[in-house]
């Protein structure tokens, strides 16, 4: 201890404080004062940037294996689920986290409307926030697309659909954003881009301009402080409500871990633009939406997708200027409480209906249960890796077998690689013929080309006639693609 009674200080600490000022920063940060205290409602903005950077770290480790291509984003994304040490778990972590960061965003939102913390100089705090809300919905959106099955390629193809009913830009939005009329790699890409670069590098930015407004104006207090000139007590920060934000923090941690370890996040089979039956649902926290767009057809589009919105965004985010009162109890708002109330309890009731919908309608659910079914089949399924077209066993078949190289010469003659894909690796619009040899003997194979089962006919698999001479070697073709 110093004479004039400050903590003397030496060695690392000493020469690290006085090259950055860290001692000070962190008074500057641990000594915020709280009027009236600490209190667990104060959790929720930490725990938001908590979930933000466990966000970041597990999505680093993803994209260490990610390829953002229509061709191997599925591959990459059923490599990381089936075959890396922990990666269904680390899968799992990054997707139930963005359902925690709506959740807890949403909490967020509702204490600070009920406290009525925008109030007094806060008008930054909120605008930014609600920004920050949109940035995370649009987080949530564009990594939804990125595993490319089927449920991800069909919910983001409705949602960028419905940019085209914007009158004048729409249309154009919607090819910007898919980078052409269709869903493809440079979907893929775009979104990848937005998720990992574009949007993040907004979050930061925005994050700082809420911290920043938030200590320029101070913490507001419990409901019944004065906003502008608090008279309650002060807590500092650190260390009461240091203590109960890392409490809010563990707790995120261990919910996140048991639901990403006893319900591991599943991948359906691979997208299929070709598939008509297929009924795409968005994530829980779009299903209002999904239900409110159903109501607005034709010439009334524009007002439900544009204009209702709009007012609804207007008010939401122009709240603190709206609402210049300096009455801050809920019970003294009845009108901006009830209003907020009302818009909380519709979207409940529209996702509540949208599930009543599916389960009330046979087809509706058979299909869906269907497709629930196709995933867990996917899930149950062994890994299997792309094999390219090139690969070295398809280039030698000529050398190892003439006989399979003369049915490589039939594959090709009679278009069969028009729909299999070049050496069997299958495409969009049929299955992979590589390991048909190891499933069926060559009997089984000729009576399936002769006379193809329902499941083939269905996806367009015309009876292929072919003589003794042609038939023998075509199989020997397919038995050699292992």
């Amino acid at each position: 201890m110093s004479a004039d009674g400050k903590e003397s200080k030496s060695g690392f600490r000493a020469w690290l404080d006085h090259r950055t000022g860290l001692d000070s920063l962190l008074r500057h940060t641990l000594d915020e004062p709280i009027p009236g205290g600490a209190k667990i409602a104060y959790v929720f903005g930490s725990g938001l940037l908590f979930l933000f950077l466990s966000q970041i770290v597990t999505g680093v480790f993803l994209a260490m294996y990610y390829v953002p291509s229509a061709d191997h984003a599925h591959t990459t994304v059923a490599y990381i689920t089936k075959e890396v040490t922990g990666g269904s778990f680390l899968r799992s972590i990054h997707a139930y986290g963005s359902s925690a960061i709506i959740i807890v965003l949403l909490l967020h939102m509702t204490q600070t409307f009920l406290y009525g913390s925008y109030k007094g100089r806060r008008e930054l705090v909120w605008v930014a926030g609600c920004v920050l809300l949109a940035l995370m919905l649009g987080m949530a959106f564009t990594g939804y697309l990125l595993p490319w099955d089927q449920k991800a390629f069909f919910a983001t193809t409705v949602g960028t659909n419905i940019l085209s009913e914007i009158p004048w830009v729409g249309n154009g939005l919607k090819e910007l954003l898919r980078g052409g009329t269709e869903m493809g790699t440079l979907t893929v890409s775009r979104f990848f881009v937005l998720h990992v670069f574009v949007i993040p590098a907004c979050i930061f930015a925005f994050v700082a301009i809420h911290v920043y407004s938030f200590r320029k104006a101070g913490a507001a207090g419990p409901a019944t402080e004065d906003p502008v000139s608090p008279k309650l007590p002060a807590e500092t920060f650190y260390p009461k409500q240091l203590v109960m934000d890392m409490g809010f923090a563990t707790l995120i941690i261990v919910l996140l871990g048991l639901v990403a370890y006893f319900w591991p996040m599943d991948l359906g089979p691979r997208a299929d633009p070709a598939d008509t039956q297929f009924m795409p649902r968005p994530e829980w926290y779009y299903v209002p939406v999904f239900q409110y767009l159903k109501y607005w057809h034709g010439s009334t589009a524009l007002l439900g997708i544009l204009v209702i919105p709009g007012i609804v965004g207007l008010l939401l985010v122009g709240l603190p200027f709206f609402d210049r009162s300096l009455e801050r109890r809920p019970w003294k708002r009845p009108i901006s409480v009830g209003l907020f109330t009302i818009v909380l309890l519709g979207l409940a009731a529209l996702g509540v209906s949208s599930y009543r919908q599916d389960m009330r309608n046979p087809g509706v659910a058979a299909q869906l249960r269907a497709q629930q079914e196709a995933t867990k089949e996917f899930m149950n399924a062994k890994f299997e890796p792309e094999l390219s077209g090139s690969s070295l066993s398809a280039q030698n078949v000529a050398l190892s077998n003439p006989e399979a190289a003369k049915g490589k010469e039939i594959f090709e003659a009679q278009s069969c690689n028009a729909c299999h894909g070049d050496n069997g690796v299958g495409t969009a619009a049929a299955p992979k013929l590589v390991g048909v040899g190891a499933k069926y003997d060559a009997a089984r194979i000729a009576a399936l080309l002769n006379t193809p089962s329902a499941k083939m006919t269905a996806g367009g698999m015309p009876p292929v006639q072919l003589k003794d001479d042609e038939m023998k070697p075509l199989i020997a073709y397919l038995q050699s693609l292992n």
